[in-house]
């Protein structure tokens, strides 16, 4: 993210920062750098799919260090790519990194990869520690600086663009901010977090006291996330940077310096920019003009203003309003109730399916929870086709396509996908967009539970929190492709179990039946745990069948979200999936089939096992 090369630039040289002794105040939090970096820190094993629940206890100690600190966090997270779609091909660009992480790493090879549910994860975290936090409508940067500078505080992000914007109290990158390394601190003042601030002034001075409103344009022309660095190929050519070396030795440090050094002569950006335009062709001359001060602009703090947000609960943003979204969409994604997946179907027509360690020799593992998709897709789109039709004057069955971005063996293709017609029971102008709040919770549940191919009177006997990863489990044995094996079936079962045993050992609420058994039972599971701990056996059909799990689990929860939550939403930080158990089960089962007497100490917990599998199974 940000700056191309800025990151590594600035650290290796160390004197651009401030020690930073963080106590006693607001801290605005790039949400989206936060969760990548306590997503790494936390894992141990990126290949069976993702531990959920360390990392969800990483979350919490995180927000714990600030409380123990008196830091009133507010997180701010990306949203959906936005109606201009600018940084598309940067998108495409990481979605094949990610394609050659998870390819690597289904082969053996090391490496690091978000898990699926890991951002859902961090936002359904953040609602239950109570941390203040936004979505907002795109990109989040503009708003994070706007924010941050209204109201004299840091930004903490790992985003190389908060180098560059003018933020009033700076910004403080991630990989300097101790969370784990609380200080005692002297005094009154007590405790506080040590950090590192990027200082700006040092900056600037260091390159022959650098303008600093030439920042944003010394960004543009190395290059960011939303700008093509080849439109400037021809200038870096011609000219002579003052680094020591030609514009084209040196490598990426030797380019950015020298780019700085260059920039350091001009007085404001427009002169610089004229200048630039001296070493390009005339008929070139006004487009890139246009798009150097396009670019520009997006290092300026935003007008939309987050503070009416966490005071009022009011987001308002004029290219939101101007997408002609349904306020209560609006709203919904403004609180993290909808996923950016829905607002990028919904406006551009177009989405990513985020790869997984999966059987890259089979279709992707999304192609299971496509039908799902297609419902999503016809709830979000029905109307917006209809209106067009209507527009137009043309009588059309024809149904909207959405453009999927997945993977295709080793690579990345896209795909236009129908979206789909309700099932047959229900009529497609019962479920209007725009008044789907109003539909009655009835229907909109009959909808989700026929989307997954379950009646509600299976669901009875079954945990009210663990209804919809039922539904989903009982889906996902019915379209699978391979067909998911019976000890798969009953790993993913007893992983279940002992998250839900670890959830009332953790947080005992006065409804809790289960006391003394539950925590034999426990300490039983742990001791298993603890001894199969050094289990290297990796079976690639089994983590192809478990991702498979995964994406409906995913569309299932997305699909209940977008009809308001008809169905009860599971704790996904309750260690509902455990990557790394769920494969050792499943290794286990194989060759003991007692453990699937687990958690006999516990009766509650043996027969929740037996009920859930004979749903399944039934």
């Amino acid at each position: 993210m940000g700056v191309q090369g800025l990151t590594g630039f600035v650290e290796k040289r160390g004197a651009f920062f401030t020690e930073l002794r963080v106590r006693d105040t607001k801290l605005v939090i790039d949400g989206s750098s936060l969760y990548h970096q306590l997503c790494f820190a936390s894992a141990i094993d990126f290949r069976r799919g993702g531990d959920y629940g360390p990392f969800a206890a990483a979350v919490r100690d995180f927000f714990g260090s600030l409380r123990a600190c008196r830091v009133a966090p507010f997180v701010v997270l990306d949203g959906g790519r936005g109606a201009d779609d600018r940084k598309l091909p940067t998108l495409r660009g990481r979605a094949a990194e990610r394609l050659r992480a998870a390819h690597g790493l289904s082969r053996g090879d090391g490496g690091c990869l978000v898990p699926l549910l890991t951002r859902d994860t961090f936002v359904q975290a953040l609602g239950w520690l109570g941390v203040p936090f936004v979505q907002c409508f795109a990109e989040a940067d503009r708003e994070i600086a706007g924010l941050a500078n209204r109201w004299g505080c840091p930004v903490l992000s790992l985003d190389s663009d908060f180098c560059v914007f003018d933020l009033a109290a700076g910004y403080c990158p991630l990989s300097h901010f101790q969370w784990q390394s609380v200080c005692a601190g002297e005094g009154p003042r007590g405790c506080y977090v040590p950090a590192r601030c990027f200082s700006v002034e040092k900056f600037c001075r260091h390159f022959s006291h650098l303008n600093r409103s030439l920042l944003p344009l010394f960004a543009v022309m190395n290059g960011n996330d939303y700008i093509d660095l080849a439109a400037l190929e021809v200038f870096f050519s011609k000219v002579c940077l003052p680094s020591g070396c030609p514009a084209g030795k040196g490598g990426r440090h030797g380019r950015l310096q020298g780019l700085l050094n260059w920039l350091s002569q001009f007085a404001e950006p427009t002169e610089a920019v004229n200048s630039v335009l001296k070493y390009l062709k005339k008929h070139q001359r006004e487009k890139v003009k246009e798009l150097l001060c396009t670019s520009m602009e997006d290092y300026t703090p935003s007008d939309v203003n987050l503070e009416d947000f966490f005071e009022n609960g009011k987001y308002k943003c004029e290219v939101a309003r101007k997408a002609d979204v349904p306020q209560w969409v609006l709203d919904a994604l403004a609180k993290g109730k909808l996923t950016p997946f829905i607002s990028d179907a919904l406006i551009l027509r177009s989405t990513f399916l985020h790869v997984q360690v999966e059987n890259m020799q089979r279709p992707s593992a999304h192609s299971t929870a496509l039908p799902i998709r297609q419902v999503i897709y016809g709830l979000l789109l029905k109307a917006s086709h209809n209106t067009e039709a209507a527009s137009s004057s043309k009588q059309t069955n024809e149904l909207p396509v959405v453009c999927e971005f997945d993977r295709l063996q080793k690579t990345l293709k896209k795909t236009f996908v129908q979206a789909g017609s309700l099932p047959t029971d229900f009529c497609d102008d019962h479920f209007p967009l725009d008044k789907l709040m109003e539909v009655p919770m009835s229907c909109r549940q009959m909808l989700l539970l026929e989307t997954l191919g379950v009646k509600m009177s299976s669901l009875e006997g079954i945990p009210s929190h663990l209804q919809l990863p039922v539904a989903v489990t009982c889906y996902w044995i019915h379209c699978s492709e391979p067909k998911v094996k019976l000890h798969q079936l009953k790993a993913l079962l007893l992983m279940i179990v002992s998250g839900e045993l670890h959830r009332i050992i953790s947080d005992p609420g006065p409804t809790v039946l289960c006391a003394e058994d539950g925590s034999m039972a426990y300490n039983e599971f742990l001791k298993w745990k603890e001894k199969k701990l050094q289990s290297k056996d990796f079976d690639l059909d089994a983590a192809h069948s478990f991702c498979q799990w995964q994406c409906c689990l995913q569309m299932g929860l997305y699909l209940n979200q977008l009809l308001c939550t008809p169905l009860s939403e599971p704790d996904l930080s309750s260690r509902l999936y455990t990557g790394t158990l769920v494969h050792r089960l499943y290794q286990e089962l194989k060759s003991t089939p007692s453990v699937e007497n687990l958690f006999s100490l516990s009766p509650k917990m043996s027969q929740l096992y037996q009920v859930l599998l004979k749903t399944v199974e039934s």
